[in-house]
């Protein structure tokens, strides 16, 4: 999106994921998308909104969403700001908004006419003094904000706020210049120039360390990159963002981390199966997506997670099915398969709901394979006791059902703030650590942006059934119980298994 995903994500995605900072523990920056459904719905056709999770029922009441608390968060710190972003997206409320979000609206809805209408809304809701929060309309002259020359993404009132905020602000000011460029690059991604097209890997899964290992496996990089630099979009895109064009090596950097990005959730998949020791060469997986949204599913492509066959050439069949009550219609919006996938492909399907409704009406009723491994991008239970209520009847039979989970985090504090709710559920922990496949683009706290950005799934947590505690007669296990690294897993493949945080 060119508004500011995780997105978030992949594919043409629910996309510029800005943080939403609230004092709590913060849940998923992806949450606010402020522009976002702009870009996609002025390249491609808009998605109608998904099923119900339960044929002929109603759904069932819900606490506050992570998107939810995002608006709130933002009018925290900037009184109003919320209202400037609905305004400019030609909505009244934020029932509009989540209607946008679930595919019911188009470009024309939120009057954009050009693509510099659409790119100078998007610059718009970023338009408040970083020192004072004042927005325009509470200035004598609205239009005397003017931003920061360095980053090109932070504004100011005036000269006295800019020198009052220049002791914080230069701490960050180079980190928020790559995330205001990246944000107008990730338009690309809607466009289908980004990702570019990737091969089979050279090297085992297990060999390849990270993101300059995966690099350097890319043949005629180099040339890929100067295609989509020369590419019709991206002159579109300099012709009308109202600012100047950077560096062809600046654009350059820009395409690697959003490419990253990109393929950083089906990378943190094959991470996870390595982890568990479950081997896509030896029968057909079924992976689970908990907690999916409009970040994993909005203009999501049937090829989106095609990256695991390259990762595991051979296999015999991968299905990822997206599980959620925010997930998008669109090309993925198609029952799971009751059978293995199709050898060689990875099979993409969603289900709009409850994991525990899901479980109950597919999995138990064998509609939905048991899942081999499951993953969730950034749950956000810790956020606050609304949301851990929302997760716990899914975190419970994920714990007793002992099903092998991957979680990721944004941040050591999510991390930490997660790790306290899994063992006061008695949870077995295997292991924690960075993620070799976090995503390298910086994400900003949106109404808040003098902070250290964020990045998405930069930290994994691995769980598998109860806590030796918890069950009757395993007292004797307590020692080994995977705190100090010695649960035989792969988990040092991704730089081991951290024991503590300070």
């Amino acid at each position: 999106m060119v508004g500011g995903r995780r997105r978030g994500g992949s594919g043409r995605r629910g996309g510029p994921r800005q943080h939403p900072g609230i004092h709590e523990p913060s849940p998923s920056p992806a949450a606010l998308s402020p522009a976002a459904t702009m870009a996609q719905r002025n390249t491609g056709a808009a998605p109608k909104t998904g099923c119900p999770k339960k044929p002929m029922e109603e759904p069932a009441a819900r606490g506050p969403d992570v998107d939810s608390l995002g608006f709130q968060a933002m009018d925290r710190n900037v009184p109003g700001l919320s209202h400037v972003i609905l305004q400019k997206l030609n909505m009244k409320s934020y029932e509009d908004y989540k209607s946008a979000m679930d595919g019911r609206k188009s470009g024309s809805d939120f009057g954009i006419r050009t693509y510099f209408d659409m790119f100078q809304k998007m610059e718009d809701t970023f338009k408040f003094c970083t020192e004072c929060k004042k927005l325009p309309d509470a200035l004598p002259d609205p239009k005397s904000l003017r931003r920061c020359k360095r980053c090109q993404n932070v504004y100011y009132c005036g000269l006295a706020c800019q020198r009052a905020n220049w002791p914080l602000h230069k701490k960050f000011c180079k980190k928020l210049k790559l995330v205001a460029l990246d944000r107008l690059v990730e338009w690309l991604v809607f466009t289908g120039d980004i990702p570019f097209p990737t091969e089979t890997w050279t090297k085992p899964a297990r060999d390849v360390e990270g993101w300059e290992d995966w690099f350097s496996m890319q043949g005629q990089l180099e040339e890929k990159l100067g295609a989509i630099l020369a590419g019709r979009y991206m002159t579109i895109l300099w012709a009308n963002a109202g600012k100047p064009r950077p560096e062809d090596e600046e654009l350059r950097e820009s395409v690697r981390r959003l490419v990253t990005d990109f393929h950083s959730r089906p990378l943190t998949i094959g991470l996870g199966l390595q982890l568990f020791g479950i081997d896509p060469l030896t029968k057909a997986l079924t992976v689970h997506v908990v907690g999916a949204s409009h970040v994993e599913t909005l203009n999501a492509r049937l090829t989106d997670y095609d990256e695991l066959t390259r990762m595991f050439p051979g296999h015999w069949g991968m299905e990822v099915v997206m599980v959620g009550v925010d997930v998008v219609d669109g090309p993925i919006r198609r029952p799971p398969l009751a059978t293995p996938a199709p050898q060689g492909r990875v099979y993409l399907s969603s289900y709009k709901g409850l994991y525990h409704d899901f479980w109950e009406s597919h999995v138990e009723t064998k509609l939905a394979a048991r899942p081999d491994l499951v993953v969730g991008f950034h749950p956000g239970f810790h956020a606050c006791p609304d949301l851990l209520a929302g997760w716990l009847p899914t975190l419970l039979l994920l714990r007793d059902y002992r099903l092998p989970v991957l979680f990721t985090v944004y941040s050591e504090q999510e991390l930490k703030s997660s790790l306290q709710i899994l063992v006061e559920l008695e949870t077995h922990i295997i292991g924690y650590a960075a993620n070799p496949f976090a995503s390298l683009r910086p994400e900003q706290v949106y109404s808040s942006p003098n902070k250290a950005p964020v990045y998405c799934s930069s930290y994994y947590i691995t769980l598998l059934g109860p806590a030796a505690s918890a069950v009757p007669g395993a007292e004797e296990l307590e020692d080994g119980d995977g705190w100090e690294g010695g649960e035989p897993s792969a988990a040092g493949a991704a730089g081991g298994i951290v024991p503590g945080l300070g």
